[in-house]
């Protein structure tokens, strides 16, 4: 899932921690996907035993299903694994509308040591480091009681299966497996038969630095705020009004020597010049030009993006100017939305066409 929807679910685990996991609670996740579904496996609900829901794992149904299912797993205290197929859960599946198959694992959560997992990765969306997180579920097709989990970020920083030989057969096939970000199912061979693990790939949230205070850039900071992404917003004047920005967005006052010296960017930081002077976004765009981004664009017309195409040569990251895809946008808040549409396609990998001219897959 996103982090931006694990944020919002680490926020109602804390909330049921703090309660004394009054009423109870169960985690959805979706493990397992074929056809066109809604989401992708990785994707996860909170369901309090009031019936209360944070996140969701479809579009609707079969939640309204999967929630009267938890209350049973409540009350149980075990695991169960949930199917909607044409053999299983048929009603629900057909209440989707979208002709796929899902498999959903439901696991109670009674005690702060069935969230340490959640901790763990909490802490590495936190400091902006990279991790796998390994979800033990089931032995030759059969679900445990409760699941189990390992996550590696550099090291081992969690182990739950208390079995090294497992632990160590468990990671070697999730760590060398596939270097796509998309969740997947391994089923690994352990001295115990066969086990089934849900292998995710925990990435940073996506930051954007915005450069230049203007209406644009403000309604871009509201939309990516909007979107779960953290915003830096920086203006080379002293004398920014703090009021001016957006909720939840963060304002440093530098130029572009003093932004080297304190920002540390990464491949998962999107970057946007819009300083309304051509020579100051030059100067910002020499430090970005060599940076490793996410996505690195400008603002202005094709005459000033090729003037700044022609300043500053080769940049590591494509420069994108004009910025943002061709929708016709004109006000502020348009052009804001297109340029976040662009930033999203980058993140996935995607040139931004219209999903009613394609045939592939829509995620």
């Amino acid at each position: 899932m996103s982090s931006h929807e694990f944020a919002d679910l680490v926020a109602g685990l804390d909330e049921l921690k703090s309660s004394g996991f009054a009423g109870g609670a169960a985690l959805a996740t979706l493990v397992r996907t074929n056809g066109s579904v809604f989401r992708r496996a990785g994707t996860r609900m909170l369901v309090h035993g009031d019936g209360r829901i944070v996140r969701g794992i479809s579009a609707g149904c079969p939640e309204a299903d999967i929630v009267e299912r938890a209350r049973e797993v409540i009350i149980a205290g075990e695991a169960k694994l949930l199917q909607y197929d044409r053999e299983h859960g048929y009603d629900a599946l057909m209440e989707l509308g979208c002709g796929g198959e899902m498999e959903v694992l439901l696991e109670p959560l009674k005690s702060a040591d069935d969230l340490r997992f959640a901790d763990a990765a909490a802490h590495c969306l936190q400091t902006r480091t990279q991790g796998t997180l390994m979800t033990v579920f089931a032995a030759e097709g059969r679900c445990m009681p409760q699941p189990r989990r390992l996550l590696w970020s550099e090291r081992l920083v969690l182990d739950e299966l208390n079995n090294p030989r497992n632990a160590d057969a468990v990671l070697s096939q999730a760590l060398s497996g596939t270097t796509s970000n998309a969740a997947r199912l391994d089923e690994v061979s352990t001295s115990d038969g066969r086990i089934q693990v849900l292998v995710e790939k925990l990435e940073a949230p996506i930051r954007l630095v915005l450069i230049g205070i203007n209406t644009t850039t403000i309604a871009l900071a509201n939309m990516a705020r909007g979107l779960g992404w953290s915003v830096q917003l920086i203006d080379h004047r002293d004398d920014t009004p703090v009021s001016a920005i957006p909720p939840g967005a963060s304002l440093l006052c530098a130029n572009a020597a003093k932004m080297e010296k304190l920002l540390r960017f990464d491949t998962r930081t999107a970057v946007l010049v819009m300083t309304h002077n051509l020579e100051r976004d030059l100067e910002y765009l020499h430090i970005l030009r060599s940076q490793p981004l996410l996505y690195l664009g400008a603002v202005g017309s094709r005459t000033r993006a090729e003037k700044m195409r022609s300043a500053i040569g080769a940049t590591r990251t494509p420069l994108c100017a004009p910025a943002g895809l061709d929708i016709g946008s004109e006000t502020p808040e348009e052009i804001a939305l297109s340029i976040a549409a662009e930033i999203q396609g980058a993140v996935y990998g995607r040139k931004g066409e219209r999903l009613s001219y394609g045939a592939g897959p829509i995620h």
